[in-house]
């Protein structure tokens, strides 16, 4: 094994290069933080609710990237992002949008990849619009549609921690413990509010 580097991280070699690019040595620091996951979202104002789910992708250890990828304003940056999500290392894809929130949908018609959508709330009907817009998706082209919101960004982060935690045991014990924090913070008697 090679010395440590310039940031103390000790070179770790692996037997098979994930990728043909990559070369025969990677250090631990790399693989770890490459993102699998993105957050993409139609618009900045999106960023309001989306960043609970980088909240809660950062609170368990998942790297990530967030971007702004709209199905209507940007849709050449939308196929681009969806074609090659996967060859650049992505595993799981939450898209949040409002509106008429095409995002996710189009998201799942250009990569396989699993991809949660989250509706963000609208001023004009509440975020039903959005819902309606992500969750009635064809045979075929699934989208994992998750409640309105803050709570659809939270949790769409949480189950995208749960695919990945599939094959990432370190991963599935942040999650149990994140789950445990979560149940030991409720209350068991209700108390008067100050």
């Amino acid at each position: 094994m090679s010395g440590p580097t310039s940031n103390d991280n000790p070179i770790v070699p692996f037997p098979h290069a994930p990728h043909p690019d990559i070369g025969d040595l990677q250090t631990a620091r790399e693989i770890i933080a490459a993102p699998s996951v993105a957050v993409i979202m139609g618009s900045q104002s999106d960023w309001a609710t989306m960043r609970h789910t980088v909240e809660t992708l950062d609170a368990l250890g998942i790297a990530h990237e967030a971007r702004i990828v709209s199905a209507h304003r940007t849709p050449e940056r939308l196929y681009e992002f969806a074609r090659t999500a996967r060859e650049r290392g992505f595993r799981v894809i939450i898209a949040g949008a409002g509106g008429a929130a095409h995002l996710p949908g189009m998201t799942a018609a250009i990569t396989s990849l699993p991809v949660f959508g989250v509706p963000v709330e609208t001023k004009a009907l509440g975020g039903r619009d959005s819902l309606l817009s992500i969750v009635q998706m064809p045979a075929g082209i699934p989208v994992g549609t998750l409640a309105i919101g803050r709570a659809g960004a939270i949790n769409a982060a949480l189950l995208a921690a749960a695919v990945l935690a599939l094959g990432d045991p370190a991963l599935a014990v942040r999650l149990d413990a994140w789950r445990a924090a979560r149940t030991a913070d409720v209350a068991e008697f209700p108390a008067d509010e100050d």
